[in-house]
């Protein structure tokens, strides 16, 4: 098998074959590392690539599979983190200025699992500054004259150019599912809480998801799994009763709803049931809601290092931390309560059904830098419910198309049957 076969393995896929003593995890790596040397110069998803300790592991990795021991079911598979993580002995940038960097002497607890379930850390992706608006350097690898998405830029990219067949992200309005869906690659992020977000640099404690980018639902299910510390496995997928909100996908471009649509059509032919709704009347403000608590929790992270460090915040960062340090409490809780009402609507519209389908995005993936808009996914990291972009088709344009399947709180597992079921139909082959 050659470097490009290698490097388009599924994370499952080659966990398999280095069960099997099929491939080695030298390899592996080796053909990782040499697309990143072949492509990042372009695309620049990564901030930092351990080579020598991604090594090291690789070939400790090789001993123990040879030997019969395995540490888990991502033995000897290599894994991106976004630079919000502190991975042990590591710089965490958080893509900001060197004032605000610091070395890690222990790894965030996602990390922590995933060396423990036989990962490799292959090294750190580039984050916008401190997960919010301002543009790290990646570029798209469909179309290097795109933006990736943000947050997590360098986590996308680096998985949709076969860097890495795995990596870690965040999602506080639309950071996982945004980018996915701009690199055509897919995005998970579960139930709030539902993987542990210590060790992770915050931008606002009650919105922030840990997150999975991978080439495939079922190497997300494995490796959220391993994250959650539980198995996400769902029932058998069968064909789904599916959501359909036409005020969410009337708000797309035409082109980007008339892909919904015909998303929608295809799982419809191929068995499922397609329910028109409407969203509750607190939807209206969920966006607003969000943003409060995003601004006031964000200023009370950075307060400090903000008092210290005001000038070394870019604008868009620093107007975020200014605006929550004016805020009130009263204005606090009520941003709380709106959008703690918003859940308490929704969810049973989306308990009544497997799934709600919606964009990912109003459009693919802009020109520029700038991490593009994330009304269609904020509303649901601001509830805290499980979510997933798969890919589904490529724009006039040559860049990926992708729809968004959203469920209720506490249903993962059936959340990520449900998308391995339409990925099968969506059958979506190509790569950038």
């Amino acid at each position: 098998m050659d470097s490009d076969d290698l490097a388009s393995l599924t994370a499952g896929r080659a966990a398999a074959l280095i069960a099997d003593g099929a491939l080695s995890p030298v390899d592996l790596l080796e053909s990782c590392l040499a697309h990143i040397a072949a492509r990042d110069a372009e695309i620049r998803a990564w901030v930092y690539v351990d080579h020598a300790g991604a090594r090291a592991a690789a070939r400790e990795r090789h001993t123990e599979a040879r030997a019969g021991r395995r540490r888990g079911p991502l033995h000897g598979v290599p894994v991106g983190i976004k630079d919000i993580f502190h991975v042990a002995d590591m710089t965490t940038t958080c893509g900001a200025a060197p004032a605000f960097h610091t070395v890690a002497t222990e790894d965030a607890a996602a990390v922590a699992r995933l060396r423990a379930a036989g990962a490799i850390i292959l090294g750190k992706a580039h984050t916008t500054e401190f997960a919010y608006f301002e543009p790290g350097p990646t570029r798209n690898p469909w179309n290097t004259a795109h933006t990736p998405g943000g947050s997590s830029s360098g986590s996308a990219a680096a998985v949709a150019a076969r860097m890495t067949p795995l990596a870690l992200g965040t999602q506080t309005v639309g950071s996982v599912l945004r980018p996915a869906a701009y690199c055509g690659v897919v995005g998970f992020k579960g139930t709030h809480g539902l993987i542990p977000t210590e060790g992770v640099v915050p931008l606002a404690w009650s919105l922030d998801h840990v997150g999975v980018f991978a080439r495939a639902v079922a190497d997300v299910a494995l490796t959220a799994g391993v994250l959650a510390g539980r198995p996400l496995t769902g029932p058998t997928p069968r064909p789904p009763r599916l959501a359909l909100a036409p005020e969410l996908v009337d708000r797309a471009t035409p082109e980007t709803a008339a892909e919904v649509r015909a998303t929608a059509a295809r799982l419809a032919r191929a068995g499922a049931t397609i329910e028109q709704v409407k969203l509750p009347p607190s939807f209206a403000g969920v966006h607003a809601a969000g943003r409060g608590v995003l601004e006031v929790e964000a200023s009370a992270y950075h307060e400090e290092l903000y008092r210290a460090h005001a000038a070394a915040y870019r604008p868009r960062t620093r107007e975020l931390i200014a605006g929550g340090l004016t805020r009130t409490a009263v204005a606090y809780a009520r941003a709380q309560r709106a959008r703690l009402a918003f859940r308490e609507e929704v969810m049973p519209l989306l308990a009544a059904h497997d799934a709600l389908l919606a964009p990912t995005a109003p459009a693919p993936a802009p020109e520029g830098l700038a991490t593009g808009d994330p009304w269609f996914c904020a509303p649901w990291s601001f509830a805290g419910v499980p979510a997933c972009s798969l890919p589904s088709g490529v724009s006039t344009r040559g860049l990926p198309h992708a729809v968004q399947l959203v469920t209720a709180a506490e249903r993962d597992a059936e959340l990520l049957a449900v998308a391995a079921w339409c990925e099968r139909v969506l059958d979506f082959r190509p790569s950038p």
